[in-house]
């Protein structure tokens, strides 16, 4: 699935992943992968939340169904769509900060079959969000989107990521 293969952790792992993973999140921000290890050792109740959502709807179970990727060969012709669209305002957010969608972590602690996907697509639509909402890729805008993403989603990472934001934009102010 997804094109990675998947880590089986027992719950001592799934809680040691979590806590490296969310130190090392709050260490240096930029790491995905970290961020992404924390999503899915601490989100999997609020992934299972979504799923039941998208099979609810019918626009929902199309997607599990169709399983699509936000991939560059899937989104590349964003760049050729008028200037006024969504897609073309996409891309122009992707390319000028040198965003790939390919770039994003491989999902690894779900251990069903349509689990990742929901966690991947979560991840890939990530850059819609910034861009529907016009949020830049700094701490401000990354802790305002994780706001909106924890509405959504119930992530507890996006919980944790807004405080660890929170008091990396404090020891800023207070510098």
């Amino acid at each position: 699935m997804l094109g990675s293969a998947r880590v089986r952790l027992n719950r001592w792992q799934q809680v040691a992943v979590a806590v490296c993973s969310a130190a090392g999140a709050l260490l240096d921000p930029s790491r995905a992968d970290l961020i992404a290890a924390l999503g899915e050792t601490t989100g999997k109740p609020a992934f299972e939340r979504v799923l039941e959502r998208m099979k609810r709807s019918p626009e929902g179970r199309a997607i599990l169904l169709e399983q699509p990727r936000v991939i560059s060969v899937n989104v590349g012709y964003a760049w050729d769509l008028p200037e006024n669209t969504f897609g073309a305002t996409y891309a122009k957010f992707m390319g000028s900060r040198n965003f790939s969608p390919d770039d994003r972590p491989p999902v690894r602690f779900m251990e069903t079959d349509e689990l990742p996907y929901v966690a991947m697509r979560a991840r890939e639509v990530h850059d819609f969000w910034h861009t529907l909402f016009g949020l830049p890729t700094n701490l401000m805008g990354e802790s305002a989107l994780k706001v909106i993403e924890f509405e959504q989603m119930y992530l507890p990472m996006c919980l944790m990521s807004v405080i660890g934001g929170s008091a990396r934009f404090n020891e800023k102010c207070n510098r």
